[in-house]
């Protein structure tokens, strides 16, 4: 009897879906206050998920979703850096 393996699966914050982990981009907020991009997936800190797409990284900034997210206000650089 083989074992199927399950494929992680997260929600994108801008769209909803729920979609396999590794098609998403992960930001971080640590527990001093920091906001970045986590390309590999393992920092520390609380994780919040968009599609690598332009158009829900505009909508991202459209919607301020990581402001609501993560409760504190996010620069508008950041938007403008995803």
């Amino acid at each position: 009897m083989s074992k199927v393996k399950k494929k992680p699966l997260r929600k994108s914050l801008v769209s909803g879906e729920i979609i396999d982990k590794r098609d998403l981009l992960r930001i971080v907020k640590t527990k001093d206050g920091q906001v970045f991009i986590d390309p590999t997936g393992k920092q520390n800190g609380r994780g919040a998920y968009i599609k690598l797409d332009n158009q829900e990284a505009l909508m991202a900034k459209k919607k301020q979703v990581f402001n609501r997210s993560f409760s504190m206000d996010i620069p508008e650089s950041f938007y403008d850096d995803l």
